[in-house]
């Protein structure tokens, strides 16, 4: 029944640019999620990362400059960033539910 659903929308409408439409490069809809969800997890990991980092440094500045702020700020963001991960890890895993329920390769 999901894979009638999937087949049902038609993606040769939907220009891509150059002349292009959705439909001639991606065959099914399930293939365009599978690169986005892909793509947006990578992204997101990078943006983990580097928001870490971030909060590493500015949490080491603010402990040397003894400004209360700045130490709240760094913890605040390396606290937020942890939690952005959790979120992220966490969607993986439903993903990963929604393909063994409907039978989609998603990732």
């Amino acid at each position: 029944m999901t894979n009638e659903l999937l087949a049902a929308v038609d993606l040769s409408k939907l220009p891509l640019g150059n002349g292009n439409n959705i439909g001639n490069t991606y065959k099914d809809p399930a293939t365009l999620v599978t690169i986005i969800v892909k793509n947006s997890l990578t992204i997101a990991g990078i943006i983990l990362l580097v928001l870490l980092i971030a909060g590493g440094f500015m949490m080491i500045a603010g402990a040397n400059s003894g400004d209360q702020k700045k130490a709240a700020a760094a913890k605040s963001m390396v606290t937020d960033a942890a939690i952005g991960f959790l979120v992220i890890f966490l969607s993986y895993f439903i993903i990963q539910i929604v393909q063994v329920i409907t039978g989609v390769p998603i990732l």
